[in-house]
């Protein structure tokens, strides 16, 4: 008697336990993709950097938490070619905005997933740029097919918690038609598998 309920303990625990740990997915950075967008008074620039790796757990269809790395040296600027994007990508990797020679990489850590209508989800957790973290929430679409997860979702960052103070008129008087948003957009497209 005692035996079996032994026997069923484990197996209630165990079954538990995997609840618990929900199942992983890990990204396929080759499949994924993250596009940024930033305006500024005159127009806007675009462009994408790398995903290096990240994961997302589920937990009976809903997020438990993720982790997401970006490899920033591999920014590129789509709306321009040749020396004027060479130019732009050169500044954008400056100390003026990612000081990519000292901070690489940018990682994304999602800490909770509210799930909402229709497949949609609120995200919270933390983003750190440059070394500095800060809180952020944003929404995301999470569709499962077999064992394929994708998700997407658009981030607004304000880039002035960052350390990001370049061409802010928060910041700087009389930029006039020089001044950028303190905001840009991310567009992240994650596909990933068990």
């Amino acid at each position: 008697m005692i035996k079996k309920i032994s026997t069923v303990a484990a197996i209630a625990l165990a079954i538990v336990s995997n609840d618990v740990l929900g199942q992983t997915f890990k990204a396929d950075a080759t499949k994924s993709s993250v596009a940024w967008l930033a305006k500024k008074v005159t127009g806007q620039h675009d462009g994408e950097v790398k995903l290096s790796s990240g994961s997302l757990t589920l937990d009976k269809g809903a997020v438990k938490s993720g982790t997401f790395e970006v490899d920033m040296t591999s920014i590129i600027c789509k709306d321009l070619t040749g020396e004027y994007a060479d130019k732009l990508i050169g500044h954008l990797r400056s100390d003026d905005f990612f000081a990519v020679d000292k901070f690489p990489k940018a990682t994304l850590l999602v800490t909770e997933g509210k799930k909402e209508a229709n497949g949609t989800y609120t995200l919270s957790g933390n983003l750190t740029i440059k070394g500095i973290t800060k809180p952020v929430t944003f929404p995301a679409t999470i569709t499962t097919v077999g064992g394929t997860v994708t998700a997407v979702s658009a981030i607004t960052v304000d880039r002035t918690l960052y350390d990001i103070k370049y061409g802010s008129s928060s910041f700087f008087d009389s930029l006039g038609d020089k001044a950028i948003d303190n905001s840009f957009l991310l567009t992240v497209k994650l596909v990933a598998s068990k």
